[in-house]
């Protein structure tokens, strides 16, 4: 259904209850259930039941915090505060196996097709292939999120995966396989991630509710990062013992995992969001709703800049690692594990912190920027080694921020189209982006390649932050002594307007 201009205007207000009913309850027990005791022996907790209570003298310190969909909600109880809910430790566990088994492939796959060319040309075309029906088709994805239950779609997807791998490992074992055939199973997993990937990231909320949100966000992506240290390991070590096709057995065998574990979900302690019924215009319905929303919009087109320029670490660490630095293979996989270990960092902090906000999600972006820019003139291989890990850092934050930002900020029946979109944005972009990066780095060299990603990306962010506080109606205030909880610098309204609230208090 297509809701309407109003009630998509009123889903932003801070001081007006929410439209939805459901939501509405959803909010009022949130502000009236008890705090929490820690892990629970038997899981069968219900998140809402969490909350601490609402005490009027300590919502001046930031104990309560208001997303910009106007629901309530504490910080999390904790890191790990995601997984007292019992849905949600069966997805993660699921995840953990999976992910690893997914990182296994990436390696092997691109090893597989090294070894049958002996073109790095090929690998990328293999990249390419995976992408881009993620640029060509990513929004109708976000379409079948929003049309069709989560949880049995995401039962689909994975299966389809799982067979997917599962045939590449027969073919690849079985001697037959050709660097053709490899082009053409990843075109078919792009087109399966097409799907998987909006509706992934939209049925978080569906475990946790909207205070546990961005912690969960947070968690999965520190589950993807240590499968990113333990899965390219694993993968080196078994394709030097039986090689590549049984890497693709792992992971096809992987994938049980993480079906398993959505089936043994308890139905009754989902929050499922009704499908929306099939209809003309529903893409052009999604797109609409974002452009007419600034806080959706610029988060978007930020994660738009930093996606498809600020994240092409591939390209330019093999280039900082032969031609700048002039290290081997073992260095080289020591930058990507930096990276990885500040990501991994990145993602274990922002499970700590409470409801993201805008101001937030810039400042991530510009550090990331600019530490790319410090990055580029690196003077020697360590010192650029621990750059990377500041990058992790805040490159992930950025993810996580904005991913959390955007799911709390949408009306839950468009929440797959806008999900869709930012993966189109940041994953998207990759076609168009890897082969500017790799022709500036190609020809001038990794450090201006790097240096040119670095000044997209904070220029990108500064602008963003700019339009968002005069789209605010904010200004830049400095004080010098802040005194204990100030700020030295913050934003502060110009005019305290009723429009212009609705988005500062976002920010």
């Amino acid at each position: 259904m297509t809701p309407p201009a109003a009630a998509s205007a009123a889903a932003i207000r801070t001081d007006e209850p929410t439209t939805d009913p459901a939501a509405a309850s959803a909010a009022a027990a949130d502000a009236q259930a008890p705090a929490p005791t820690g892990l629970p022996g038997n899981g069968d907790d219900d998140p809402d039941e969490r909350t601490a209570a609402v005490d009027p003298a300590a919502q001046g310190h930031g104990t309560v915090a208001t997303s910009p969909t106007g629901a309530r909600f504490t910080r999390p109880g904790g890191m790990f505060s995601s997984l007292r809910v019992r849905n949600y430790r069966y997805y993660f566990a699921g995840q953990v196996v999976s992910n690893t088994g997914t990182w296994m492939q990436r390696i092997a796959q691109d090893w597989l097709v090294l070894s049958l060319t002996g073109s790095p040309l090929a690998v990328g075309i293999t990249t390419a292939m995976q992408f881009l029906p993620m640029l060509l088709l990513g929004l109708f994805g976000g379409v079948l999120a929003d049309r069709m239950p989560k949880r049995r779609l995401l039962v689909y997807t994975q299966g389809a995966m799982g067979l997917l791998a599962a045939g590449l490992a027969a073919l690849t074992i079985g001697g037959v396989v050709t660097p053709y055939y490899v082009y053409a199973f990843a075109l078919l997993l792009g087109l399966v991630t097409v799907v998987d990937n909006p509706t992934r990231q939209a049925f978080v909320s569906e475990m946790v509710g909207p205070k546990d949100l961005a912690n969960a966000v947070s968690l999965n992506a520190a589950n993807f990062q240590t499968a990113r240290l333990v899965g390219p390991a694993v993968a080196g070590l078994l394709i030097a013992a039986v090689g590549s096709g049984w890497a693709f057995a792992v992971n096809a065998v992987s994938f049980a995992a993480v079906i398993g574990g959505l089936l043994a979900m308890r139905a009754g302690e989902l929050r499922p969001t009704a499908p929306i019924a099939r209809e003309k215009g529903q893409l052009k319905e999604g797109l609409r709703y974002v452009k007419e929303r600034p806080e959706l919009l610029w988060p978007m087109v930020l994660a738009g800049f930093i996606g498809t320029f600020g994240f092409n670490f591939p390209t330019l660490l093999s280039g900082f690692a032969y031609d700048t630095f002039k290290v081997g293979a073992g260095q080289y996989g020591l930058l990507n594990t930096a990276m990885a270990v500040g990501s991994l960092a990145g993602a274990l902090l922002a499970a700590r912190r409470g409801a993201p906000r805008l101001r937030r999600l810039v400042g991530a972006a510009l550090a990331f920027g600019t530490l790319e820019v410090v990055a580029a003139f690196a003077p020697g291989y360590w010192t650029f080694a621990v750059l990377l890990t500041l990058i992790g850092v805040f490159g992930l934050s950025f993810n996580t921020s904005v991913n959390s930002m955007l799911q709390l900020a949408t009306d839950p029946e468009m929440r797959g189209r806008v999900m869709g979109l930012l993966v189109l944005v940041f994953t998207g972009g990759t076609p168009i982006g890897a082969p500017v990066v790799g022709w500036v780095t190609a020809s001038y060299g990794p450090r201006l390649g790097l240096l040119a990603c670095g000044l997209v990306s904070a220029l990108a962010a500064a602008t963003v932050g700019l339009v968002l506080a005069r789209s605010a109606d904010l200004k830049v205030r400095v004080d010098l002594h802040p005194g204990r909880g100030g700020r030295v610098v913050a934003f502060v309204p110009r005019v305290r307007t009723t429009a212009k609230s609705e988005l500062a208090a976002a920010c």
